[in-house]
């Protein structure tokens, strides 16, 4: 009995050298042919998470004006629902945060899916639609980003913001 299931093992070993091997390949949208994605261009397009509202509050940064002067172009700041109801949920300590997000040059995008954490949130809409900015202070976010292929990160540093994964000819000087 044992040596006809060794015999088995062998034959399913045995394949036809010939036979094209098959392998999965993740297929990637043809704006990241090039280093860069070249679906990003102006008005762009930033998803604000919520402690990056609240980092720009501590540096005294008006969050449009700054992603201008970051950019030298137009910026439509979004928020999800997820960020605005975690930004809700912090309650009055961070009600400037709150009327900052409510602001009308905002673009609220509503978000169907269950629960509110902002993160994974953030992460598959940017994972889906590639003409989103990031922007956000937050490490364990940047790192989870920084998977995903040709998603700018902006984040601040020095009383100002800054940008990674852009081309240079886009913006301000880096530092």
């Amino acid at each position: 009995i044992k040596e006809k299931d060794r015999a088995k093992a062998k034959e399913k070993k045995k394949k036809d050298p010939s036979e094209l091997k098959e392998r999965e390949v993740t297929k990637y949208p043809s704006c990241l042919f090039f280093q860069y994605n070249t679906q990003l261009g102006p008005p762009y397009h930033v998803l604000v998470d919520t402690n990056f509202i609240n980092f720009s509050i501590k540096a005294k940064l008006d969050i449009v004006q700054s992603m201008m002067d970051c950019l030298y172009a137009k910026c439509i700041p979004c928020i999800t629902d997820c960020v605005m109801a975690e930004i809700e949920k912090l309650g009055m300590k961070y009600r400037v945060a709150l009327r900052i997000a409510k602001d009308p040059r905002f673009e609220r995008l509503p978000c169907t899916h269950k629960g509110t954490y902002a993160d994974d949130c953030l992460v598959q809409r940017v994972t889906q639609h590639k003409c989103y900015i990031l922007a956000t202070v937050d490490r364990d976010l940047k790192r989870r980003i920084r998977k995903i292929p040709g998603v700018p990160i902006m984040y601040i540093s020095n009383h100002r913001y800054n940008i990674e994964r852009m081309p240079d000819d886009y913006g301000a000087p880096r530092f």
